[in-house]
């Protein structure tokens, strides 16, 4: 039970003193961080990145959205099972195509952003 209780009071008093000591570190490494996010290299590409988000990463999920509606809508089209399952087939391969241009310009852009970003 002694053992018990002195590791406990040990613990206790290496939290309060690590705490201290960690909390005026933490804004020392805070305060570098903030500087370094100011510079105006890291702000240029930042403003990079968010404009690449905003293009390139949404072109694909549109297209795979795009495609789902599609093939929903002719799947509950009219007309017999096998006219609507055809008209499913059609619109899946042709959005299938979509999504793999999407996929493509995706790969494209990362490419040209990565080149950019190399300078090469």
């Amino acid at each position: 039970m002694r053992g018990k209780v002195g590791l406990v009071i040990g613990l206790a008093a290496g939290y309060v003193l690590g705490a201290r000591a960690g909390r005026e570190r933490y804004e020392q490494i805070k305060e570098q961080a903030e500087r370094v996010w100011e510079l105006p290299a890291v702000q240029k590409q930042v403003d990079r990145a968010k404009d690449f988000g905003k293009s390139a990463v949404m072109a694909l999920p549109n297209a795979l959205w795009d495609g789902a509606v599609k093939v929903t809508r002719a799947a509950s089209s009219r007309g017999t099972a096998g006219e609507r399952v055809d008209a499913a087939v059609r619109a899946g391969t042709r959005s299938g195509d979509d999504v793999a241009r999407a996929a493509q310009t995706t790969a494209d852009e990362v490419k040209d952003a990565l080149r950019d970003r190399d300078g090469s």
